[in-house]
């Protein structure tokens, strides 16, 4: 196995626009040519964009972008700037008297990091899309990941900023990739020592807790949790799917969620997986599923490493 470049993937773009003083921005990963696409919802409180024609039942076969983006359900108007991008370059679904290009999205919650009023909106998602493929894409504090925060248990004041996190690699002929903006009310754990890295914050914002051991603390309390969350990210590979096995990919590929994230899958959690397929190559799929797994897990890890501390915000780079 060897870590490579996601770019690398051939016909894979990826862009991002963002503002960075209202704390918001969306990440656009683009497949002109159409990829075999799958989606796994987990959490109990998404923001979703055309979710179910990715159902193995109907008819679409192929999309051509998935929008990440902040800003909550109104980020979601993002995928229209996508829309209107890819429309203009003659991507879509032939229909006839034209195309329609087929974009899906998912949102997180970052309204309370910056200006709440600041949200992604058509012509930021328009702009990600120009940036795809201009450059080796960025990671931490852009994008989609540009408000993202994580440890929310006890509120706003003791979480801590997060980002947006890129791992792929190569195995033979098959690459495999992630793109995750980690926004869970949980901590994260490092993939490869075990210990937790971000999350919740001690009173006096010296050192880490542990969420989970202040939810069993309060067990018998119900208590109304800051629901600013959701972890939205997206599989890409150059492997031969079916849109069923591309499905079951998404729901494999979550497993690296809780490999990475503790609480994870939540009642206010949005957790969304995509998968992207070029189709270029044969792959034994629990092979792939293993691979997608561990590459989504870093990309996590890889997030809150690069997250710079912003808008009041600790990262984990303040308790190395």
């Amino acid at each position: 196995m060897k870590e490579i470049k996601i770019s690398e993937i051939k016909g894979i773009k990826i862009g991002h626009a963002q503002n960075f003083k209202g704390a918001t921005g969306c990440t656009a990963i683009i497949c002109e040519a159409g990829a075999v696409a799958g989606v796994d919802v987990r959490g109990s409180g998404p923001a979703s964009r055309e979710t179910e024609l990715l159902k193995p039942v109907n008819m679409v076969q192929q999309i051509h972008c998935v929008m990440l983006s902040g800003g909550s359900a109104y980020g979601l108007a993002a995928g229209d700037g996508a829309m209107e991008y890819l429309e203009e370059q003659g991507v879509g679904f032939d229909v006839g008297v034209g195309v329609v290009p087929i974009v899906c999205g998912a949102s997180l919650f970052d309204l309370v990091v910056g200006d709440p009023k600041c949200r992604p909106d058509k012509a930021m998602g328009y702009e990600a899309c120009e940036a795809a493929g201009t450059c080796e894409p960025a990671e931490g504090n852009v994008g989609a990941g540009t408000g993202a925060s994580v440890g929310k248990f006890l509120g706003p004041e003791r979480m801590m900023k997060s980002g947006l996190g890129i791992h792929a690699v190569q195995i033979g002929d098959v690459q495999c990739g992630a793109v995750v903006a980690v926004n869970a009310l949980g901590d994260v754990i490092d993939y490869d020592t075990g210990k937790r890295i971000a999350g919740i914050i001690t009173e006096d914002k010296t050192a880490l807790s542990s969420t989970e051991e202040v939810m069993y603390a309060e067990i018998g309390r119900k208590r109304n949790v800051f629901s600013g969350n959701t972890t939205i990210g997206c599989v890409i590979t150059n492997a031969k799917l079916t849109k069923v096995q591309a499905n079951k990919l998404a729901s494999i590929a979550h497993n690296g969620y809780a490999k990475a994230i503790n609480p994870v899958h939540t009642s206010v959690d949005g957790d969304t997986i995509f998968v992207m397929a070029t189709g270029e190559v044969e792959v034994g799929p629990d092979a792939l599923g293993a691979l997608a797994t561990e590459v989504m897990a870093r990309a996590i890890c890889r997030g809150v490493k690069a997250a710079e501390p912003a808008y009041g915000l600790k990262a984990a780079k303040d308790f190395k």
